[in-house]
């Protein structure tokens, strides 16, 4: 049996996203179409500008036979953090055999290569890397330029820096060390991105990036909207925005998150992940002197903290995510298996991942509790049913349900704003 697996934002949904699931689905040739997708808040430190449950709707009529939700306390992670969680919830389900990402250079060999340096981290390579440390590069340029110097010292020529420059190709490099991290089976396959890139703020037709068509569907041109997604994506947006349930933004976010900041003091920061290298006293100060959201993101930002880095931040000191959690989130992995939605062939898949996963299948959320509790039980028995832990387990789906319960207070229609959604709300079935 082949299932094809991918991790997927789709914020919004669109052509080149089309152009992947197809690629894929040709180069694998599946029964099976599983998704890991982020829920209402997504990697780049922001709100997703629509629900989770929208996008899941769109991503199972669009040919996906189960959508999970990538949990929370993984989505707002950089590129490691991400890809942890991501492949996590792939490795898991115990079924899927191949994952395929979109990458610039879809050169897997190279990146393969990079990876088993980075995971297995011979001497020569980590010599130079703290070198580059103490000369105050950040982590990231270190890292480029350690591994450049690594594979020009085994006499290898590869284009190292380019492939640690852009976006896709990071995320499936992390993806391979993931893979590696797991001891996954999974295959790993990548196919050339199509059309814009990632950050291309620009309209650029039929093939434009999920940030232009955001830009545009916060600018109200649904006309060229309209010709950037398929016509259930755009369904689903215009109902959305319809019901005044979105199009949601960071800076809808402003009062809160401006209250938040301006109640802490450094101490507060210094449990916070992703705080270090005086982050905590621009945070402070520039809060004084912001009254929107991108003015304390620009006021903060610095060539050493990238403005994506920075949101990422923002969010993490907003929900109290603390370093220590996020080490033992990373650890330890996705402690369940969430469903958002699935087909009448993905049905069937379920059934089967029921029966072999060694972690919760959760479709009913308000039953939390009660697998909590099982698993308290049997982490007390010799012959567990589930492998989970049931503190990390707790943790990470609490936060799950804190970040819809405070996502529905953004929607434009307040009637919306209920507690706990997530426990009302029910799995998309098509």
């Amino acid at each position: 049996m082949k299932v094809l697996g991918l991790v997927v934002e789709y914020n919004p949904y669109h052509n080149g996203h089309l152009y992947h699931l197809n690629t894929a689905k040709s180069l694998v040739n599946p029964d099976y179409v599983v998704a890991v997708m982020s829920g209402n808040f997504v990697q780049r430190g922001e709100p997703a500008i629509i629900d989770k449950f929208s996008r899941t709707e769109v991503a199972v009529k669009m040919g996906v036979d189960i959508v999970f939700e990538l949990p929370f306390v993984y989505a707002i992670q950089d590129a490691s953090g991400f890809a942890n969680g991501a492949v996590g919830i792939l490795e898991r389900t115990s079924v899927v055999s191949d994952l395929v990402f979109g990458s610039e250079s879809a050169d897997i060999e190279s990146l393969s290569q990079i990876s088993d340096i980075l995971v297995n981290q011979p001497k020569e390579y980590k010599k130079t890397l703290n070198r580059y440390l103490k000369e105050g590069l950040s982590f990231p340029n270190a890292r480029k330029y350690a591994l450049n110097d690594y594979f020009a010292h085994m006499n290898e020529e590869k284009e190292i820096i380019e492939k640690l420059e852009k976006s896709n190709d990071i995320l499936g490099l992390e993806y391979l060390n993931a893979l590696k991290l797991y001891d996954s089976k999974i295959k790993p396959q990548a196919i050339k991105r199509a059309g814009a890139s990632y950050n291309e703020e620009n309209y650029t037709g039929e093939i434009s990036s999920a940030t232009a068509i955001r830009k545009l569907i916060e600018e109200g041109d649904f006309e060229k909207v309209r010709d950037a997604v398929p016509d259930v994506s755009y369904d689903v947006l215009k109902r959305e925005i319809a019901l005044k349930k979105g199009p949601v933004f960071l800076e809808d976010m402003r009062d809160m998150i401006l209250a938040k900041v301006r109640m802490m003091n450094r101490k507060d920061f210094s449990k916070i992940d992703g705080i270090k290298e005086g982050l905590d006293r621009r945070f402070l100060d520039c809060s004084k002197v912001s009254s929107t959201i991108n003015q304390l993101l620009m006021c903060v930002k610095t060539k050493r903290f990238t403005l994506t880095r920075i949101k990422r931040t923002l969010l993490k000191i907003f929900f109290d995510l603390t370093a220590s959690d996020v080490q033992l989130y990373n650890k330890y992995g996705p402690q369940y298996l969430r469903v958002l939605g699935f087909s009448k062939n993905g049905q069937k898949l379920l059934g089967q991942i029921k029966k072999v996963s060694k972690f919760p299948i959760i479709t009913t959320p308000s039953r939390y509790k009660r697998i909590y509790n099982k698993l308290s039980d049997e982490s007390l028995l010799t012959n567990k049913k589930f492998n989970s832990i049931p503190e990390i387990f707790l943790k990470q789906i609490e936060y799950d349900f804190l970040a819809s319960n405070i996502y529905s207070l953004l929607y434009k229609d307040k009637k919306y704003a209920i507690y706990e959604p997530d426990m009302v709300t029910k799995v998309f079935i098509y």
